[in-house]
This record gives C-alpha cells, sequence and structure tokens, in this order.
C-alpha cells in the first residue's frame, strides 16, 4: 500500500510534503532535481550539514539569512571568513547557530575551491550515481544510506570535508537528484530526467 497523499490540487506527494506549504513548495520544484554548479551543490551540501538534528522546514524557514550569511554560498567569498567572521556568524540569530557547523562550512568552502585541480565538487558528487535508484512504495522502503553515500562520504572526508556522513550524503544524493527516491506513485517520481 503506498503512503502517498493526494492534495487538494489532486497531485500525490509523500506526507512530508503534503501539509507544509514551504516544504510542498520545495518538493514540487526543487527537491530531486539535478543540480551539477559548483556553488549549487555546494549550498545543498551546506544546507544538509546544518539541518543534521534538525527538521528540513526549519533550514528551508531560514535559507534566505543563510544566504545572506554565507555569502550566497560562494565558495571562494566563504573560504576567506577568518575568526571574526565565525563569531559574526555566531550572533545571527536568522541562522543555525552550531560552531562546528559553521566552521565546517567554512572548511569545506577552502576544500571546493582546492578541489577545482581534481575536476571540483559537482563532478566528484555525480560520480557516485549508483546504476539503479530504489523504486519505494513506502516511507519504510526509503534507505537512509547506500554504499554510494557511504563511498562519497569517505571520498569528501579524504578531501577535506566535514560533516558529510554517510546519511546526511544520502540526504544530498537525493536532493540534487542523483538518486530518485520519490516514492512511485507521487507525481514528482521520474521527473528529474536523470533517471527513466
Amino acid at each position: 500500500m503506498s503512503e502517498i497523499v493526494i492534495g487538494e490540487d489532486g497531485l500525490a506527494r509523500p506526507p512530508w510534503a503534503a501539509t507544509d506549504p514551504l516544504l510542498r513548495d520545495y518538493y514540487d520544484t526543487e527537491w530531486g532535481m539535478p543540480v551539477r554548479d559548483e556553488r549549487g551543490v555546494f549550498e545543498r551540501l551546506s544546507l544538509e550539514a546544518f539541518q543534521s538534528g534538525l527538521s528540513w522546514s526549519t533550514i528551508l524557514r531560514k535559507r534566505p539569512a543563510f544566504r545572506s550569511a554565507f555569502a550566497d554560498f560562494d565558495p571562494d567569498s566563504v573560504a576567506a571568513y577568518g575568526e571574526s567572521d565565525v563569531e559574526r556568524l555566531m550572533g545571527d540569530a536568522g541562522i543555525v547557530r552550531n560552531r562546528r557547523k559553521v566552521e565546517a562550512t567554512i572548511t569545506n568552502a577552502r576544500a571546493t575551491v582546492t578541489l577545482r585541480a581534481e575536476g571540483g565538487l559537482a563532478e566528484l558528487v555525480w560520480a557516485h550515481r549508483p546504476a539503479s535508484t530504489p523504486a519505494p512504495r513506502t516511507l519504510a522502503e526509503l534507505p537512509t544510506t547506500t554504499p554510494e553515500s557511504l563511498a562519497l562520504s569517505k571520498a569528501l572526508k579524504r578531501k577535506g570535508f566535514t560533516f558529510v556522513g554517510p546519511t546526511t550524503m544520502h540526504a544530498l544524493m537525493e536532493a540534487i537528484g542523483i538518486v530518485d527516491t520519490h516514492l512511485v506513485d507521487s507525481h514528482r517520481r521520474g521527473s528529474s530526467g536523470v533517471w527513466g
């Protein structure tokens, strides 16, 4: 039996995207669509790290403030942040004020800049696309990690990235279209163009 919810608009969505207008819009227009540019992947990687232990709706509501605080996630700008920037960010109520996550974002920006010499962040992340994607009918059938997300986590850690555990990397892979974990009966299933 599917766990899909039919909205007032007649479209089928998973329960997490069925009620909150912000989550519904994110699900309908962005989640699972391919992101292949450096800044876009860096932003999603950063937001997934900040989300760890929190709800995704919290991160989405704070996304404009995150973009302002982190120079629209321009890796070169964030890589230049120093201790005074960390203190400024720790005083910014618009974002999640977690020192380890703030420092990880700066560390990851520096690693992103360095990685350009080897093809770049987007190329490394997309190189971990699996041979097939899940076809879940229920939320219980959704994996939280995969061999590919574990491999991506290890590859990024070797390149100096932090807060990139296998669960967080699986969420990133879902968010940017590397895997299609839309429930089979969802109106978005197959919409990324990455999977048939």
